[in-house]
C-alpha cells in the first residue's frame, strides 16, 4: 500500500462521517468528507420526504453529519436520510412516551390524507386531520399543525398523527374550564347551535345548555323557530348545571323583559278595563287584562249576588269588564272586580232612570198646568 493511499481514513459501510457540500447536480450532490473521493449523496438519500431537487434541501458548503450507505472501488454512497431518521425515530418516541403535543408542518396532500414533516414521514389519516369532517384539503398545504403521535412502530417505519386528539383535547379542557366557571343565575350571551321540537340548544363558547321551549318567551312558543333562528346571538340565564352529565339548562324567558315590567304606567288602580277569563278556580277567576298579565277576581268580587262557584257565571275564554282594585307590579299581582263594575253600571243606570222620572214629573206638571189655566 503506498504512502498516498495511508492518508485517507479508512471507511466502512455504517460509518457515521462528516463532509462539507462541493457541488449540486440534478440527482446528487457532491461531499468532502476528506476522502481521497468525493462522497455520492444521491437525491433519494437526501430526505424522508419527496424532492425535486437536492437544492431543496442543501446549500453549497452546508456542513452535514452523513453514514455510509455502500461503498464500491472508490465511490462511497452516503445517506442523509439514514442520519435524520435514527435522530428522529429517538425524539418522536420520547414525544410519544410522553403524549406530547408538538407542531409539524404539512408537506403533501395525498389520497387519504396528509404527510407532515416530523424528521421523518408522519402520515395523518384524514378521519384524524379535524373534529368535523374536512372536504378539501388543499388549505393545509405548507400549514403548521399542532399534532400528537398515535401510532408508533419503528420496525415497520410506521407513524401515525392526530390533529384531531389535540383539537378534542383541547374543547374537553375548554369545556371543563367552562363548566367550572358558570354559576346558577348567571346571565351570559351564546349563539343558538340547534333547533329541535323541544328547546334550543345554545352554544355558550365550548360547551351546549339546553333553552327548553317552555323558557324560551314569557308568551306560549308553538314552535322553536318561531322566536330564535340558528345562528342568533342571545343572552341566557343559567338556571341549573349539572357537572357530572355535562348538561346545563338555561333560561331565555328569564333575560327578557317581562309582561308586567312597567304595567303600572299602562294600567292604573281605579281604572276599569276588557279583559278575557283564563282559569276558573275555587276562589274566583284569573282574568288577562294585558297580554300575560292577569289579575284575580275574587268570588266575591264576581257578581252582585252571592254565588256557590265562579262556574256559575263565567266560563274560560268570556269577555268581561273589570275593574282595577289593587295593582303590585313588583309581587305581580292584580285584584279586578267584576261587582264594582256591575254596581256602578246600576247607579248609573238608576240616576239616570231617577233623572229621567224627574223630567218627566216636570214634563207632566207643565202640562196640568196648562191645562187648568185654559179654565180660568
Amino acid at each position: 500500500m503506498s504512502e498516498t493511499t495511508n492518508e485517507f481514513p479508512s471507511l466502512n459501510v455504517g460509518d457515521v462521517v462528516t463532509g462539507s457540500v462541493e457541488k449540486i447536480e440534478d440527482k446528487q450532490v457532491l461531499v468532502n468528507i476528506g476522502y481521497k473521493t468525493e462522497g455520492i449523496l444521491p437525491i433519494s438519500e437526501l430526505s424522508n420526504l419527496n424532492i425535486e431537487s437536492p437544492s431543496e434541501v442543501v446549500n453549497v458548503g452546508d456542513e452535514l453529519t452523513l453514514v455510509i450507505k455502500k461503498m464500491d472501488d472508490d465511490d462511497v454512497v452516503l445517506s442523509k436520510k439514514q442520519v435524520d431518521a435514527d435522530k428522529a425515530w429517538e425524539d418522536l418516541q420520547k414525544k410519544y412516551e410522553n403524549n406530547e403535543v408538538f407542531t409539524a408542518e404539512v408537506k403533501e396532500i395525498v389520497k387519504g390524507g396528509l404527510v407532515l414533516d416530523v424528521g421523518i414521514r408522519g402520515f395523518m389519516p384524514a378521519s384524524l386531520v379535524e373534529a368535523h369532517f374536512v372536504e378539501d384539503f388543499s388549505d393545509y398545504l405548507n400549514k403548521q399543525l399542532e399534532v400528537k403521535i398515535v401510532e408508533f412502530d419503528r420496525e415497520q417505519n410506521r407513524l401515525i398523527l392526530s390533529h384531531r386528539a389535540v383539537v378534542e383535547e383541547q374543547e374537553t379542557a375548554k369545556k371543563n374550564d367552562l363548566l367550572k366557571s358558570i354559576k346558577e343565575g348567571q346571565v351570559v350571551e351564546g349563539t343558538v347551535q340547534r333547533i329541535t321540537n323541544f328547546g334550543v340548544f345554545v352554544d355558550l363558547g365550548g360547551i351546549d345548555g339546553l333553552v327548553h321551549i317552555s323558557q324560551l318567551a314569557h308568551e306560549h312558543v308553538n314552535k322553536a323557530s318561531d322566536v330564535v333562528s340558528e345562528g342568533d346571538k342571545v343572552k341566557v340565564e343559567i338556571l341549573s348545571v349539572d357537572l357530572d352529565n355535562e348538561r346545563i339548562s338555561l333560561s331565555r324567558k328569564k333575560v327578557l323583559p317581562g309582561p308586567w315590567a312597567d304595567v303600572e304606567s299602562k294600567i292604573k288602580q281605579g281604572q276599569t278595563v276588557e279583559g278575557t277569563v283564563k282559569r276558573l278556580v275555587n276562589f274566583g277567576a284569573f282574568v288577562e287584562v294585558l297580554p300575560n298579565v292577569e289579575g284575580l277576581v275574587h268570588i266575591s268580587q264576581i257578581a252582585n249576588r252571592h254565588i256557590g262557584t265562579p262556574q256559575e257565571v263565567l266560563e274560560v275564554g268570556q269577555k268581561v269588564t273589570v275593574k282595577i282594585l289593587d295593582i303590585n307590579e313588583k309581587e305581580e299581582r292584580m285584584s279586578l272586580s267584576i261587582r264594582e263594575v256591575e254596581q256602578e253600571q246600576e247607579e248609573k243606570e238608576y240616576k239616570q232612570y231617577a233623572k229621567d222620572e224627574e223630567q218627566s214629573s216636570f214634563q207632566f206638571g207643565d202640562l196640568i198646568g196648562d191645562k187648568l189655566n185654559k179654565y180660568k
